[in-house]
């Protein structure tokens, strides 16, 4: 009998490979349902810390806790195969020291079984970033427009559109790249900026409303299959989900309230007895006669 050899997971070296190869493609995912449904798909999958406000109603992704991270990385990793699978690291789990981000980030590369961690931040993140790959944790950074600091920001603002802006975060770009991490996620920024500091690190570019002039990209999965209610200007749906999950749900109500559904067949019957065998009736002599 013939076995198939085990599928092969990309690692953080095989996505780093990639740049100037083929472009890198990229989705989130936060369950193993539509992590199964994308892995064969992608090159690696994000559990990104959107999933507060995806997944779970919040205003922003700054509330989101290290154990709501741990929880749906594990379900992605169970639910894929091959992609490699990155989980982001939530805000105050990594910024106060190297020490407690190693800390965090072991334990959920442990909990999880994910192949990296992503974390938010330049040059300021540069020390930590190089203090985990020496310790065995790859890292994904992520400069421009980091919704972690959208309170310091003021808002989810789009970066590099003045070229005053362009020094500090080709600064950042160059500083995850010296320290180690494999790749880096740009968000938000100016086309012109995004292709500039693709071209000047050797690490890959992901872009997230950063042009197509990045090493790969990628999208929050409900923005892209049309089940978002408010889409970002950079984003392409592919897909109406949205809607075709609407009608279905309104169909099923409609048959429930007219009792179309459920029908015979979707419902159990009785089980019905095995029968042992054929009663043999009895002979016309061993019948009694009525007395008269």
């Amino acid at each position: 009998m013939s076995q198939h050899p085990p599928i092969k997971r990309y690692t953080a070296p095989d996505i780093q490979a990639q740049k100037g190869q083929k472009p890198i493609v990229s989705l989130t995912a936060y369950h193993a349902h539509t992590a199964g449904i994308i892995d064969p798909y992608v090159d690696f999958m994000l559990v990104g810390d959107s999933l507060g406000m995806v997944m779970h109603g919040l205003p922003s992704t700054v509330p989101v806790t290290l154990d709501m991270m741990i929880m749906h990385g594990t379900a992605v990793v169970r639910g894929s195969k091959r992609a490699l699978v990155v989980v982001d690291m939530p805000f105050g789990s990594y910024e106060e020291s190297p020490q407690i981000a190693f800390r965090n980030a072991a334990r959920v590369m442990k909990e999880t079984g994910c192949g990296a961690i992503k974390l938010e931040g330049g040059a300021r993140m540069a020390e930590t970033i190089h203090y985990l790959t020496q310790r065995g944790i790859p890292v994904m950074a992520h400069i421009g427009l980091t919704p972690q600091s959208v309170n310091v920001m003021g808002g989810f603002k789009t970066q590099g559109r003045e070229q005053a802006q362009w020094a500090a975060l080709e600064e950042d770009a160059k500083a995850v790249d010296e320290a180690g991490a494999f790749a880096v996620v740009l968000e938000g920024m100016a086309e012109a900026l995004a292709e500039k500091i693709s071209k000047s690190i050797m690490i890959p570019t992901i872009g997230i409303g950063a042009s197509a002039q990045c090493d790969g990209q990628i999208l929050v999965l409900e923005d892209m299959l049309g089940l978002s209610p408010r889409v970002p200007k950079f984003v392409k749906e592919f897909g109406q989900i949205g809607a075709a999950i609407e009608g279905a749900v309104a169909h099923y109500a409609q048959d429930v309230r007219a009792r179309a559904f459920p029908t015979n067949d979707h419902v159990y019957g009785m089980k019905q007895k095995k029968k042992k065998g054929i009663p043999l009736k009895k002979s016309a002599s061993k019948r009694k006669t009525p007395t008269k």
